[in-house]
Parts: C-alpha cells; sequence; structure tokens
C-alpha cells in the first residue's frame, strides 16, 4: 500500500476508508472510525467463531504476529508487550503494580488526560506525593521543566507522548535519557501518538496506548509495553490463569508468572479487537510511519495557515518537532461549541473541548488518508459562521 495512491486515486482511498464516503473525519485524536480492513477482519473473525470455539489455532498465531507488529512500531522486544486496552487499564497496572514506600515521589501533569493522572493521584493513599508540573503554556512540557521539578525522592515521571488538548508534543528521548541516567521511572501514555508519530520506547520504562485513536484500530485493545528489566519491579495486579503457570489447568501451590509481559494479561483478551489491530498495524507498518508524519505536519502547515487568514487563533505548536496532528483553535466572535455543531450539520467530525478555566476550544485532527480539499471543505463552513 502506497500513501501517494491512497491520497490520489479517491476510488481507492474510499474503499479503504468508507467514512470518507459520509463524512468528513478530523477526530482522531478521539475515538476512529475504522478503516475497512479492521471491520472486514473483525468481521470474519466472528462469523468464523460461530463455527468453532473462539481461540481456534488461527487466531493464536494472529495474537502473537500482533505481538510482534506491536513491537516493531514501538522499537520493543516481542516478550515486552502484552495486548491491552483501554490505555487507563495499562496505566493503572503500572501505578498499581510497583512497591510504594511512603514518601515517594511521582511527577506528573494536571491537565494531562485524565486517565493518566487519576492512577497517580490514587497512590496518595498509601503516602506517595504527586508533584504536579506547571508549564508557561499548556502541555508544553519540556525536559528542563521536567529537570527543574525532580528531587531525591522522585520514583517514577508519568507522562502524554503529545498533549490531547494542544497537541505538544514531548521529546521522549531526551527526557527518558535525563531520567534513566538518575534511575528514575519513566511511564508514558502513548496513545495520542502512536500510529502517527515516532514513539519509541528505547528510554521508556513502561508505555500504554489503545488502538482507537491514530493507530486507526478499534476500542478496548491495545499495546502496553514493560521494559524486561522491570518485570520483577512492576508485579502484576490482576492474576488468573493465563498469566499465572498453571500446568492442566491447575493451580498451583505458588504464584510464578510467565518471563513475558504475557504476565500482565490475566485472562483471555479482546479477540477481535486483536484481530483489528493486527491488520491496522499491518497498514501502518505498509505505508510507512515516516511518511505519515511527514503527511501530518504538511496537513497541520496547510490547515494552520488557512485558519490564521480568517482570524481563528491556534493554541499550541504551529510547526517543528512539538507539533503533532492536533490543531486547536477558537475565534473570538463565536463560542466553540456553536461552530462545533455547524460542522457536524456539514458533515465535517471534529472536536470540541474546554480547559480548566471553561474557555472552549475546536480541535481538528486529520489522519493521513484526509485530504487537502477536505480542510478546504471545513474552511469554507468555518469562513461562514465567522466571516
Amino acid at each position: 500500500m502506497n500513501l501517494e495512491d491512497i491520497i490520489n486515486n479517491e476510488e481507492s482511498r474510499l474503499a479503504r476508508f468508507p467514512i470518507a464516503r459520509e463524512k468528513i473525519f478530523f477526530s482522531h485524536a478521539a475515538v476512529t472510525a475504522l478503516p475497512h480492513c479492521a471491520a472486514q477482519a473483525m468481521a470474519d473473525y466472528a462469523y468464523s467463531s460461530c463455527k468453532d470455539h473462539q481461540e481456534f489455532p488461527e487466531f493464536m498465531e494472529t495474537m502473537n504476529e500482533t505481538r510482534r507488529l506491536s513491537a516493531d512500531l514501538i522499537g520493543a522486544d516481542f516478550s515486552e508487550i502484552a495486548l491491552l486496552g483501554p490505555t487507563s487499564l495499562g496505566l493503572s497496572l503500572f501505578a498499581k503494580g510497583i512497591s510504594w514506600n511512603r514518601d515517594d515521589e511521582v511527577i506528573c501533569y494536571m491537565d494531562d488526560y485524565p486517565a493518566n493522572v487519576y492512577p497517580w493521584m490514587e497512590l496518595e493513599r498509601v503516602g506517595v506525593k504527586i508533584k504536579y508540573l506547571k508549564p508557561d503554556q499548556p502541555g508544553e512540557i519540556t525536559p528542563e521543566l521536567i529537570e527543574s521539578s525532580i528531587s531525591e525522592k522522585t520514583r517514577l515521571v508519568a507522562l502524554a507522548s503529545c498533549n490531547y488538548l494542544t497537541g505538544y508534543r514531548i521529546d521522549i528521548d531526551t527526557i527518558g535519557k535525563m531520567l534513566g541516567e538518575k534511575n528514575i521511572l519513566f511511564a508514558l501514555d502513548g496513545i495520542q501518538t502512536c500510529g502517527a508519530f515516532p514513539t519509541n520506547i528505547e528510554h521508556v520504562d513502561f508505555m500504554s496506548a489503545d488502538a482507537h485513536k491514530w493507530l486507526l484500530g478499534p476500542m478496548a485493545i491495545g499495546i502496553v509495553y514493560v521494559k524486561k528489566k522491570n518485570f520483577d519491579i512492576l508485579r502484576p495486579a490482576l492474576l488468573g490463569a493465563w498469566n499465572v503457570r498453571s500446568p492442566d489447568y491447575i493451580t498451583q501451590e505458588s504464584i510464578a508468572f510467565y518471563n513475558s509481559a504475557r504476565r500482565y494479561e490475566p485472562g483471555v483478551l479482546n479477540a477481535s479487537g486483536i484481530v483489528g489491530l493486527k491488520e491496522v498495524l499491518l497498514m501502518i507498518k505498509e505505508i510507512g510511519l515516516k511518511e505519515i508524519s511527514d503527511r501530518l505536519l504538511s496537513l497541520k502547515s496547510n490547515l494552520v495557515n488557512k485558519l490564521d487568514s480568517l482570524g481563528y487563533k491556534i493554541h499550541g505548536p504551529r510547526a517543528g518537532g512539538s507539533a503533532s496532528s492536533i490543531t486547536t483553535f477558537n475565534h473570538e466572535k463565536e463560542k466553540a461549541s456553536v461552530i462545533f455543531e455547524k460542522l457536524n450539520n456539514a458533515g465535517i467530525v471534529s472536536s470540541c473541548r474546554k480547559n480548566r478555566e471553561g474557555e472552549e476550544f475546536l480541535r481538528f485532527s486529520p489522519h493521513f488518508y484526509n485530504t487537502e480539499r477536505e480542510i478546504d471543505q471545513a474552511l469554507e463552513v468555518l469562513a461562514k459562521v465567522c466571516p
């Protein structure tokens, strides 16, 4: 599959992404519409499961291949991947599985998506101190800001790879190297970059990312990564017959986990989700992550320039290494919620979000298969709302 063929061949684009026949879909930072390949694979699996039990041999191989593809996407080892979703499940497993000491410190950002705040906040019940980063601009989490917040008691830093509101992408490698040199654990919510931008985990200890955003996959299945050296640090918080060794399905006298990230999967997995995830991972691999990233930043540049010309205010990075395909904006002449409804009525799917102060914003998050023509159609609506 070639990216240029998708963009330049409308028939092929619509066949692969049926949502584009009906709507202009700019909401991949929320919940994606499924591409045809994922929907077809999941339907085929469902039909096969009415003719055989649901864990037939072909599915077990699909599960293993999905682990391999997930590992390749983020630069991990096959044994370091658990297939779990949603993102909050993985993040909660990280928070619950570490043996904490009283007065340990965890650093996070209060205005990240709540799924990457509440699991850490809950640790206050066992005496862990939570320190919240306070960037100069929303979502702008820099290595310098983190380093200035670290103390001798800092045990772990929990960050999102990209802020869900402003689209600010953090420097994962620089932050991870710095934390590693200080023997501080690094947990990552990778849902807003996996499938869109490189999310390399070489210097990351734990990562969780559901498939239902930029990976273009189904809900409630995703990639949970635990660095192999941390298996003993992160004890599985959920136990069952799948992750504890139980030969012949017989309970043993002591608990012994499998020596892979399977130890974090307590029971039967989301088989239909895994089937769908495999297909989108194959698609992303075939197109190429760099090609996808370049395409997203090209669409971003086109979009922000045209928003400027219409008098809309952009919030978050516009270009460069911190930019993503999330573009958040508003207009002084009209509430974002009103504009959102007009877009929706015109068949343009976007998101409407608020900050802590209650200010409303529109958020466009196109993916690689979206076109410049679709952006122009959306801008026509925006121009009529705020001429």
